[in-house]
């Protein structure tokens, strides 16, 4: 069984995804062992500390480079014998080291259709504000690995999700999490645990 770090910085909506399916026992071959926030009190450390899993903050602004933050993050990592990492809505940038650290192993969740409102900026609800302004009929979510270029990584699973008349880009999020993210990131981290848990 890998053991899997959560990294938030807000709410934790998608690691509750992940603990409820590791609950119903859909996450045979991973544990989520340790969940590190970008910021100290953000929900989702409260999700951590319900579901009893250890947490850690990490912040960026506490370091004088972003070397030093990786340095510091990788150490987290490390110190609680991480195998897999997901992103799950973690705004901080990971460096060169963090990455080549944990090669085909740094899971993501973007709030669109890949390569669709992605890369550098492409975040949060500006994501939703791109495509209802693009004026497309569909959209969704990807999970995808992480490398060197933002949302570059390779795709492992898509999900589209209707664009309804009226939507709001708060609307939109929330379907697309509802229909998409919360199955998909599950999905993705059983399956990649499932690889590499021999």
């Amino acid at each position: 069984m890998l053991k899997v770090a959560v990294l938030v910085s807000g709410g934790g909506t998608n690691l509750q995804a992940i603990l409820d399916a590791q609950a119903a026992g859909t996450i045979p071959h991973g544990q989520v062992s340790l969940v590190v926030a970008s910021k100290p009190g953000v929900y989702a450390l409260e999700r951590a500390a319900r579901a009893g899993v250890e947490s850690a903050v990490v912040s960026r602004r506490d370091y004088p480079s972003a070397e030093a933050f990786d340095a510091a993050l990788l150490h987290t990592l490390q110190s609680h014998g991480i195998q897999l990492v997901v992103l799950a809505g973690f705004l901080s940038i990971l460096g060169p080291s963090v990455i080549a650290a944990y090669p085909d192993r740094i899971v993501n969740v973007h709030p669109s259709l890949i390569p669709s409102f992605c890369g550098e900026g492409f975040y949060g609800l500006r994501v939703h504000e791109a495509a209802l302004a693009k004026g497309v009929k569909v959209t969704g979510a990807t999970v995808h690995l992480v490398n060197e270029v933002c949302d570059g990584g390779r795709i492992l699973l898509q999900k589209a999700v209707d664009v309804e008349p009226g939507d709001t880009p708060e609307i939109l999020q929330k379907r697309v999490m509802e229909q998409a993210e919360w199955k998909l990131l599950p999905a993705a981290v059983e399956m990649l645990c499932k690889e590499y848990d021999k």
